[in-house]
């Protein structure tokens, strides 16, 4: 009779800890996520743990792991890594109302599996002096041979060129998409390398004059003790693509989370994603990542950004879906 209050007891005191705390694998590396975390954990009582990887690794890591995953929530960035994962069949669905209500259609699954919380926008930053604006209003005109000799951007490796070119099939589709990325390939100064903060120093320094990067990599630059960062930063001009009345808006990626599918403590994955779709929650996302906002009630004050911007309307679900046809489009076209 004792041992079987014993146990019990241990498996009710079990139940509490695991209520009390979360764990969430986060491929996100900004020293700000702590205060998001703790304005959570001050709100709910729910403590959380953060382990920190890339998210190709912790996708690997949480497979491997199986039912002993002690994670509840991967967060990630790039609608093609979250895709990855979905495929892998790691996340459960989450239905909620309140993540409904904050975020529109494009930042969620459709059946719950994750949501998109930071959006993402893939710009072009220009040598104002070397390239007239009027030449450059729409993705499509990346591949006018105006521009030929013109352009950097990374390798189609790189997550965010993936997406960008799912979102171009799912715009122009497939046959258009790979005429794009072949004009594209042919109007490029260099072979593509480095990252995007290397492809806005290249625009500076006179490389290029026109380079393909997310937004928010301008923003540190400008903010740098780096004397030389903050140089190359002020040289260039940002161009939201896609924003005339006849454009299609800017491509808009996701960083997003999902519940994971053997989580320790369900309710409480389910208590965090609901707060990063607050207003308390988004603002603090988005704050040390220069993201902006997935839910339309959250604004921000970018200096160097516009407020508000037209987005393009492709699901980051589509863009998940469309990655192994950019990748094939990126091999048939040469695209490095």
């Amino acid at each position: 009779m004792k041992s079987n209050i014993l146990s019990i007891f241990f498996i009710v005191f079990a139940s509490q800890i695991a209520a009390e705390s979360i764990t969430v694998y986060s491929a996100r590396h900004y020293g700000g996520d702590a205060d998001l975390f703790g304005a959570f954990t001050e709100k709910t009582g729910i403590e959380v743990t953060v382990i920190e990887a890339k998210g190709g690794a912790l996708l690997e890591k949480i497979k491997n792991e199986g039912e002993n995953c002690p994670a509840d929530i991967l967060l990630t960035v790039d609608a093609a890594r979250l895709g990855a994962a979905e495929e892998a069949g790691i996340f459960q669905p989450v239905i909620s109302e309140t993540l409904n209500a904050e975020l529109p259609d494009q930042m969620r699954h459709p059946e719950g599996l994750w949501y998109g919380f930071g959006r993402r926008v893939r710009i072009a930053v220009i040598a104002p002096e070397r390239v007239d604006p009027a030449t450059l209003s729409s993705y499509e005109d990346l591949a006018d041979p105006i521009h030929d000799d013109q352009i950097v951007v990374r390798t189609s490796s790189n997550v965010y060129n993936q997406s960008l070119m799912a979102a171009m099939i799912s715009r122009m589709g497939e046959e258009d998409a790979t005429a794009w990325a072949k004009g594209v390939v042919e109007n490029m100064a260099r072979s593509p390398q480095g990252n995007d903060r290397a492809q806005i120093r290249a625009v500076a320094s006179g490389e290029a004059d026109i380079a393909i990067v997310n937004h928010y990599y301008l923003a540190p630059m400008l903010a740098s003790d780096d004397p030389a960062e903050r140089e190359a930063a002020e040289k260039v001009q940002v161009r939201f693509l896609g924003q005339g009345e006849d454009g299609e808006g800017a491509h808009v990626n996701v960083s997003g989370a999902g519940l994971l599918k053997h989580a320790p403590n369900p309710e409480g994955g389910k208590a965090l994603l609901e707060f990063l779709a607050s207003v308390e929650g988004q603002t603090l996302f988005v704050k040390p990542s220069w993201e902006y906002p997935a839910n339309p009630k959250v604004q921000v004050d970018y200096p160097m950004f516009p407020t508000e911007f037209k987005a393009d309307q492709v699901s980051a679900s589509e863009l998940a879906a469309n990655n192994k046809k950019a990748l094939m489009i990126f091999d048939r076209v040469g695209w490095k």
